[in-house]
Formats: C-alpha cells, sequence, structure tokens
C-alpha cells in the first residue's frame, strides 16, 4: 500500500492494479516526454508492475512515434531514433532483457523553434513549429521548410503569435490543427487564453470551432477528432461540419498529451503549481490536479486505470503507445552507449570499449563484437 509519508525516489510513481494488465493484454508501451524534468520516459509492463525507463534529453516536447522509429523534439534538435531489436537481443547483457531498442541515428539541428507536435508522414517528418505558427518539414539545408499557416497569420516570423502546437492527421496527411488564440501579433494569444482557442481546417484554412480552452493534441480515431482542452481539464469530441464539441470526460489535471491503443485512450496530465507561467488559470493549484496518464474507454468515456508521479515530474507534453512492443530500451545522446551500436542492413555490433591509452598517447587497440 501507498504511504505518502515514505520518502520516494526520483520518477516514482505509483498505479492503479489494472494498468499493468492492460498494457500487457495490449501488447504496447508507452513513451512519453517531460520537458519540465528534461526526460523521455518509456513505460511498460512485467505482468505485475508498470516500469520504467528514463532517459536525458534537453526540454524533449513532441514524439513522433511509427513502431521502428522515433523522433523526439528537444530544445535546439530534432533527434531520430530507429528500432534495432538485434541489438536488444544482447542489451544490457544476456539473456536479453528488451524486445526493443531505439539507438539514436540522426539529429537535425533545428534552432530553438518551440517545437510541438510531430508526426511521420510518407514524405518523412512533419512537425508543429510554435514559434513561427506554421507546420514544418525538415531540410537538410535549412533549420526548417515551411508548409503551411494559419491564414489569420500574416507572415512568417518568430514571433508565437497564435500558439499553434497540435495538429491531427488522416492518412499520414494534415488534417486539423489546433492553436491557443486566432491572432496575429506577437504573443498574441496570451490575453484571452482561457476562451481563446481554436481548432482549424488545414485543407480549406477555416476555423472549424472557436472560444476554446487552450485546445491541445487533436486525434482522428475511427473517423472522429479527439482534443484535450488543457484550460479545463477536458477530454473532447468534436464535430467540424456543425462547429460543436462534446465533453468526453473531464480530467484532474493539465491535459496535453493523447494517444490510442485499440479501445482505449491515454491521456496525459500535468499539475500546475501557481507559480507556474499558466498559474493564473482557473485550473491551477487544485489539489486534486496530478501529472501523469489517465486511461479512458474510447467509446464510453470510462475510467480504466492511472499512473501517477509522486516526485520529480510535474509537466508532461506528450505520450505515444509504440505498438507491438512489450519492453523497449531506449539509448540517449548523452550516454556514450549508443556510439558503440553499430547496425548494417546484414549484421549488428557492439563496438568494443577503446583500450586504456598508452604512454606514447595511443590506442592499443579496439574492435567489434557481434551482437549475437
Amino acid at each position: 500500500m501507498f504511504d505518502p509519508e515514505r520518502p520516494t525516489q526520483p520518477f516514482s510513481c505509483r498505479h492503479t492494479p489494472e494498468l499493468p494488465e492492460l498494457l500487457a493484454t495490449l501488447g504496447c508501451s508507452l513513451v512519453l516526454s517531460t520537458y519540465q524534468a528534461g526526460k523521455l520516459i518509456l513505460l511498460s509492463s512485467d505482468g505485475e508492475r508498470v516500469v520504467q525507463l528514463p532517459r536525458t534529453f534537453e526540454m524533449p516536447m513532441g514524439i513522433a512515434a511509427d513502431g521502428h522509429r522515433l523522433a523526439v523534439a528537444t530544445r535546439h534538435e530534432i533527434v531520430l531514433l530507429a528500432n534495432e531489436p538485434r541489438l536488444a537481443a544482447t542489451y544490457p547483457k544476456q539473456p536479453a532483457t528488451y524486445d526493443a531498442l531505439f539507438v539514436p541515428r540522426s539529429v537535425h539541428f533545428t534552432g530553438a523553434l518551440d517545437i510541438h507536435d510531430m508526426l511521420w508522414t510518407p514524405r518523412g517528418l512533419l512537425g508543429v513549429n510554435t514559434l513561427f505558427s506554421c507546420l514544418f518539414e525538415l531540410d537538410e539545408r535549412f533549420s526548417f521548410r515551411p508548409l503551411w499557416k494559419p491564414r489569420f497569420v500574416s507572415a512568417l516570423a518568430p514571433e508565437d503569435r497564435c500558439h499553434l502546437n497540435g495538429i491531427a492527421a488522416v492518412d499520414g496527411a494534415p488534417r486539423f490543427a489546433t492553436a491557443l488564440g486566432a491572432t496575429d501579433v506577437r504573443e498574441g494569444w496570451r490575453e484571452g487564453k482561457e476562451r481563446g482557442g481554436v481548432i482549424l481546417d488545414v485543407a480549406s484554412g477555416e476555423i472549424v470551432l472557436s472560444g476554446l480552452g487552450m485546445p491541445h493534441s487533436p486525434r482522428i480515431y475511427d473517423g472522429v477528432l479527439y482534443a484535450l482542452l488543457s484550460a479545463k481539464g477536458e477530454l473532447i469530441a468534436v464535430d467540424p461540419a456543425r462547429g460543436q464539441y462534446e465533453t468526453v470526460r473531464r480530467i484532474d489535471g493539465f491535459a496535453r498529451g493523447l494517444a490510442r491503443a485499440g479501445d482505449y485512450l491515454f491521456v496525459a496530465t500535468s499539475r500546475l503549481r501557481r507559480t507556474h507561467t499558466f498559474g493564473d488559470l482557473g485550473l491551477a493549484g487544485r489539489p486534486e490536479l496530478f501529472c501523469g496518464i489517465t486511461v479512458l474507454h474510447r467509446r464510453t468515456g470510462a475510467l480504466v486505470g492511472e499512473l501517477r508521479f509522486l516526485q520529480s515530474c510535474e509537466e508532461i507534453y506528450d505520450v505515444q503507445v509504440l505498438p507491438g512492443v512489450r519492453r523497449p530500451g531506449i539509448l540517449g545522446i548523452r550516454d556514450e552507449t549508443f556510439r558503440r551500436a553499430l547496425a548494417t542492413p546484414d549484421q549488428t555490433f557492439w563496438a568494443m570499449e577503446p583500450e586504456p591509452v598508452s604512454s606514447a598517447g595511443t590506442r592499443i587497440g579496439r574492435g567489434l563484437v557481434p551482437s549475437r
């Protein structure tokens, strides 16, 4: 039983008994980003408890996941990682601990664009450039290549004019976007942010819904457009044609980050203190708010389970599902181990640690060890 007076370890958490069984039954894991703590955290199940694996990234925000690859938006760059299960078979040692291992493969230096949602498309990675109020894609020559901006934004400028933040896609193509205000001046969204949010039709550029309380994380599941109203702590289902929405469920937290596995929705929430940037929201400071993951049944909105962080983690930006992965591992770019993880289409190797440097200043030797 959880004892609130007992000292806790960093990133310690508690969860409902149903959560480990649900993850095991679904055959999936979760990955979440907390820019406040500077961590990307993998959550998986051993059948009886939730196992978490944190890795350090500088201010991680949006995550794009498609099964065999991950993209993580950080403070100044986007880190691209690939799943290499052949290396997972021998990491960290045999017998294998993990059934997947996400290894850094490239870093795109964007600069500090305040990148929010991202997704993989048939043409590559697409993301929301909040600083410049536009959707963008990677370009090997530039910080980013603009693709689209709201009609009410008159020019691309590093001014966070509307706080464009979320994107919903159909078959890999952007369909709807969310912003915290239909404003066209530097940080104009901040005034009236509790009721100025909008949902945009990307194809037409039209506003399909307005007057929203800080909308985030739009997603389309089985033809239904969902979004989170962060300022209210609500999951909503949107009818774009009629310009209406209904509340699916209220959640105890600043709701931001939404993912799906089967008939279940995973909603990330953050705890807002009065000293926070958004501490002036009516939601802030309430004792029932928590940082963690709430699991809902998609069809009914019923509460299925939850995970609550007890220490170190107070804010989450994104959560994504890793389907078909029961126990993932990940190598962070600050961990020198990733430099030893070598893979070709046909083989994988773990590069051996360098031998000690000789008195003449030369390395005595190094080598390769097959991963199997």
